[in-house]
């Protein structure tokens, strides 16, 4: 694809910040219109920096960024805000009105639209994150998965085609965090949003990334499907990574146990068929008639 044909594209970014960590290494970055984009690394990978280069919140020294085919230094910043929508790890740096309402419609309202309109969109952004029940609350009354839901919807107010997010379920629950992905690949499919996350969490990535970019000190060490990924197992150990827990049990029972597992699954779906081929098949076919029964 060209630059003309994807959300962003960035090429060969340096960044090195003031006092000497260098952050970036000749990164190369790419996401198509509506694709879901994860950034895997341990922390201090460089995952954060990137965000905020491809956000427009630091300039690199070296490199280019376009967007939509423009560059990224050519885009005033109010244009630049509806294109991308950045989503910080912690909500409380970003939520600052007294009330949800307040802080969903300030965005909207910087934009200079009617004041209908603006509560349009609040309405419709609080209901996309399942929040419309919060909207009068104010937000030191909230819970911390609310903070999350509500940061994101200000975001969405904005209507940008990409969304930028560091870490959207670190200090989630797993009911928390499985409810947070779910959204997100939600608004990717029925809203066409392109989203771009940065995690170290593996578990969840085989179900929703459509490709996924490993750094490990500023450098892209891979990037690719989640098979592509999680197959190279030197790699992983190399980024300071693990496999996803369903995999590394059927990796160490291949290893370890010799069980002939059928290459190497990453959900849960996956990894039933494969054990469920080790069972011989007059077993299976005695389970399936007395079911039938």
């Amino acid at each position: 694809m060209s630059g003309g044909e994807l959300a962003i594209l960035a090429e060969n970014l340096t960044f090195m910040y003031d006092e000497g960590t260098v952050a970036l290494r000749d990164v190369t970055f790419t996401a198509g219109h509506g694709e879901f984009i994860a950034l895997l690394a341990s922390n201090g990978s460089g995952k954060t920096t990137l965000l905020r280069n491809l956000s427009g919140l630091l300039e690199p020294q070296e490199g280019s960024i376009t967007i939509d085919g423009e560059n990224i230094t050519d885009l005033l910043p109010a244009r630049l805000y509806t294109k991308t929508g950045v989503v910080f790890q912690n909500p409380d740096d970003q939520l600052f009105a007294p009330t949800v309402h307040e802080d969903v419609a300030f965005g909207p309202r910087n934009m200079g639209l009617a004041e209908e309109v603006v509560e349009s969109r609040v309405v419709l952004a609080l209901e996309s994150v399942n929040a419309l029940e919060l909207r009068h609350k104010a937000i030191q009354h909230l819970s911390f998965g609310e903070k999350k839901r509500v940061a994101l919807a200000g975001v969405l107010a904005m209507r940008p085609s990409i969304l930028i997010l560091d870490e959207p379920t670190a200090g989630l629950d797993p009911a928390g965090e499985s409810g947070m992905m779910r959204l997100l690949s939600r608004l990717n499919r029925e809203e066409a949003c392109t989203v771009i996350l940065a995690t170290h969490s593996v578990d969840m990535l085989p179900l929703f990334a459509d490709r996924i970019y490993v750094l490990k000190k500023g450098e892209v060490l891979k990037s690719g499907d989640a098979t592509d990924i999680f197959c190279d197992h030197e790699m992983i150990d190399r980024a300071g990574l693990r496999l996803p827990y369903i995999s590394a049990l059927l990796h160490e029972m291949k290893q370890r146990d010799g069980l002939p597992i059928n290459g190497l699954p990453l959900t849960l779906g996956e990894a039933r068929k494969r054990m469920l081929e080790l069972i011989p098949e007059e077993i299976l076919l005695k389970k399936l008639k007395d079911s039938v029964c």
